[in-house]
């Protein structure tokens, strides 16, 4: 893969993460590069005025700065705008990000030199990664003060990951014979604007949200199978008739889940009309959080192959101060995502509580013995807990804006903080899953000796190496645990 020249998707960014050398530069993408910095040379030399390379920033925009002191410009730049807070975001987090800005910047439309993106490649190959805080980003003039603890580790400045430790910089650079850069004009303006923060969180919430949709849909098989629900509503011909296609494929996957089951072979013959909502209609809700996953991903891909970052050089005679570095763009896409995340958690809890009711042949909270023993009644608090925390992390954060430098960024996306939601609603969907899978797996063990699908089995025999079958109260929060450390390490079959 070659930065700057290919379309990159998220897998792809995620693949680098693992194997840096996976991508590079090439003389073409190199050549564009310097062509860009010599272009921003060349208006430094000139007397044109053109914002953050002979100006200040924000509201200082109308103050002119000489050609000596553009260094300390853009120096004074990085440290004013590293003021993120909280907790330092995933080293994975930091990690695409700078994939994500190497890739930017390597277009050569933003006057940043070879050395500097080569310094991030570097780092990125020998694993010393930038230690970036959570908060701080209003989504808006880029990722401002995230970015900018990105780039200190340049500069010799702030803190970065080795390994799982977190290290002073200076200390890391000087281990690997690494001396600190000096930015020239527009560096460190084309290093700090961009959406990288808001896209790391895209990406790296798109590859849990399109493993969770299809653990979702296994989850569900599972659950139906245990209350011997109908597969009728799953049939080609409905789906056909309103084709949408998250409902359509959903609907197949399910057919595919409950092939050749014993279980739903024996509701043939009951006099049960239909089934709730919760399981008859998972096409739908399902199908909707897959087309909100799929909005999602298209929108991320485009982002993350484009360049957003301001004042935009297209040669030295035009460069143009445009709104690339906004946010919004994906900040909507993500308040919806989000929402599609938490309706998996939503539905999941409604079939969790069915399994619990003691119809069908099934026992009361799942166990032969309640009353000396509480079953699983309150594992379906911990759901219900989850989904209502999910429903509070709904709240569009796009949907608001606060004027920030003394009005002239008057339109903020808050786009940070829809991506932090988003991920904050798939960690607790694991667990909401992980409710309903431990359900029913209980349940399919009072429908013995039917058996299910090969594919529900050998799922079910995946949990059942962790966790026993439940025959009187026990410590079932760490069966709890177990089952979401199953899901997070990707161990249940999802697909065909």
């Amino acid at each position: 893969m070659i930065y700057g020249i290919d379309t990159f998707s998220f897998h792809d960014v995620l693949e680098i993460c693992k194997t840096p050398n996976k991508a590079m530069l090439s003389v073409a993408a190199k050549n564009q590069i310097i062509k860009s910095q010599n272009n921003v040379k060349q208006i430094v030399e000139s007397d044109q005025c053109v914002y953050g390379i002979n100006t200040g920033f924000g509201p200082l925009c109308d103050t002119k700065i000489s050609a000596d002191e553009t260094a300390q410009l853009q120096y004074n730049l990085i440290i004013s705008h590293a003021v993120g807070v909280g907790k330092p975001i995933d080293k994975e987090f930091s990690k695409i990000m700078m994939i994500a800005k190497v890739h930017a910047l390597s277009k050569g439309f933003s006057g940043v030199s070879l050395e500097v993106i080569e310094r991030f490649i570097l780092m990125l190959e020998k694993d010393i990664i930038p230690v970036v805080p959570e908060q701080g980003s209003v989504g808006a003039s880029g990722d401002l003060a995230p970015l900018s603890h990105l780039v200190l580790p340049l500069l010799g400045l702030g803190q970065v990951w080795v390994g799982n430790e977190i290290f002073e910089t200076a200390e890391i650079l000087e281990k690997n014979n690494l001396e600190p850069l000096v930015l020239g004009p527009k560096e460190g303006l084309g290093l700090i604007n961009g959406t990288q923060f808001i896209l790391a969180h895209a990406i790296k919430g798109l590859e849990k949200f399109e493993y969770l949709l299809d653990l979702a849909d296994m989850t569900a098989a599972m659950s139906l199978e245990a209350y011997r629900g109908s597969a009728s509503p799953f049939k080609k011909e409905l789906h056909d008739i309103r084709p949408f296609e998250g409902s359509k494929k959903v609907a197949a996957r399910m057919l595919k889940f409950l092939k050749n089951s014993d279980n739903l072979k024996a509701h043939e013959y009951c006099d049960r009309v239909q089934d709730p909502y919760s399981m008859r209609c998972v096409p739908q809700v399902h199908g909707a959080s897959r087309n909100a996953f799929e909005h999602l991903k298209l929108l991320t891909e485009i982002e993350l192959n484009s360049v957003t970052d301001n004042p935009i050089v297209l040669s030295a005679e035009e460069s143009i101060s445009g709104g690339n570095f906004h946010g919004q763009l994906l900040a909507m896409p993500l308040d919806y995502a989000t929402l599609a995340a938490a309706e998996l958690g939503n539905i999941s809890d409604r079939r969790s509580y069915l399994l619990l009711e003691g119809k069908y042949g099934l026992p009361r909270l799942l166990t032969e013995s309640s009353g000396l023993n509480s079953g699983f009644m309150i594992p379906q608090y911990t759901g219900a807990a989850l989904v209502t925390e999910n429903k509070t992390l709904c709240f569009p954060a796009s949907a608001d804006s606060i004027p920030t430098s003394l009005g002239q960024e008057d339109h903020v996306s808050m786009g940070s903080i829809s991506g932090r939601k988003f991920n904050q609603v798939l960690g607790n969907l694991v667990n909401i899953l992980a409710v309903e899978l431990m359900f029913a797996a209980q349940g399919l063990e009072f429908r013995r000796p039917a058996k299910c699908s090969k594919i529900i089995e050998e799922n079910h025999a995946i949990l059942r190496s962790k966790v026993a079958k439940l025959e009187d109260d026990r410590l079932i929060g760490k069966d709890m645990l177990a089952i979401a450390e199953l899901i997070n390490e990707r161990k249940f079959v999802v697909n065909f």
